[in-house]
């Protein structure tokens, strides 16, 4: 014998789905509710200087702008060698280009030639010794100074970081706390929270005369690293409570 089920509970189900989607749309958003953003600011000295060196070359040999980058680029690492220390100073080699020059076609028109080639190395000097970095800049005699910045250490940034963190969130709830009360209500329940950190970038303060004391023989860089700020942010909302 067949036995037929008349799909009821299926027609039920669908129902009630269809009734909670509508009492969804319709229901009211939650009263009480807080948003804040509060934040703290922690000022540290910067730790960590870099230096970016340069030098370009020009001829009409390839081979020999070539090499003429090779050498001064290696003149200046060896220099760069004698104080490099894990954790203190750090030495890496940059950008190494050569391009071609070319002609003017004049107004005739015509293909442009090669009647050149430049070429351009770098090399990147950074670490917390700073007084050993500032003396190598004017030992390197084959390179320019072409940049030159600060910035906090992973160290220093982690120390004040926590203590901006602690800061800001402090200053959240005191504010969520306050501000509930000026509201009519006792206290406040954390709906949801979200905390962030920034270091801004500040300029290098000895970029300019960095350049000019590039060409400065046996003069070390003058420095004032200046200190950095890490800001800490908290964003969210409450629920405020009788």
């Amino acid at each position: 014998m067949r036995r037929f089920v008349t799909p009821i509970c299926l027609v039920a189900a669908a129902g009630l789905t269809a009734a909670a989607a509508a009492t969804a749309q319709t229901a009211p958003p939650p009263s009480g509710v807080l948003n804040l953003t509060t934040t703290a600011s922690i000022e540290a000295a910067r730790d960590v200087i870099g230096v970016v060196f340069s030098v370009t070359r020009e001829g009409a040999d390839a081979q020999a702008v070539q090499s003429g980058l090779k050498q001064a680029l290696d003149a200046a690492l060896a220099e760069a060698r004698r104080i490099a220390r894990p954790d203190q100073v750090e030495v890496q080699t940059g950008n190494f280009s050569l391009y071609p020059r070319y002609s003017n076609p004049g107004s005739r028109g015509g293909t442009p030639m090669i009647n050149g080639w430049s070429g351009s190395a770098e090399l990147t000097v950074q670490g917390k010794d700073i007084e050993a970095i500032a003396q190598l800049t004017g030992r390197v005699q084959t390179m320019t100074i072409a940049r030159v910045g600060y910035t906090l250490s992973r160290e220093a940034r982690e120390k004040v970081e926590g203590e901006a963190v602690a800061q800001a969130i402090a200053r959240w709830r005191a504010k969520a706390q306050q501000m509930s009360q000026q509201f009519g209500y006792a206290g406040f329940t954390v709906r949801e929270v979200n905390v962030a950190t920034q270091e801004p970038a500040g300029p290098a303060p000895l970029m300019a005369r960095a350049r000019a004391l590039g060409a400065m023989v046996d003069e070390a860089l003058p420095t004032e690293a200046g200190k950095g700020e890490v800001t800490a942010t908290v964003s969210g909302s409450v629920q405020m409570t009788k």
